[in-house]
């Protein structure tokens, strides 16, 4: 579960404890939103926890510049075959 469906965890357990009046035979909706939302949280920080973890610092690249001295370009006419 990313961290969309954690966030979306805690807002609909925020909307069944805060924002509803239903009343089910046998299920209790404050607890079970209650109990999304920490779900939810649960899941954020375990979530951040593990981005934090995955973030590595990297150590800027250095500019590295190669010249080739031996290079011979080589065609086929200036160097004695194919005359």
């Amino acid at each position: 579960m990313g961290l969309g469906g954690c966030i979306i965890l805690i807002a609909v357990g925020a909307i069944l404890t805060f924002a509803t009046d239903w009343h089910m035979q046998g299920v209790n909706l404050d607890l079970v939103g209650v109990i999304l939302m920490i779900v939810g949280l649960i899941g954020v920080t375990t979530f951040s926890r593990i981005a934090r973890r995955r973030r590595v610092m990297v150590p800027p690249a250095s500019t590295v510049v190669e010249t080739d001295r031996h290079h011979h370009h080589r065609d086929g006419y200036g160097d004695g075959y194919g005359v």
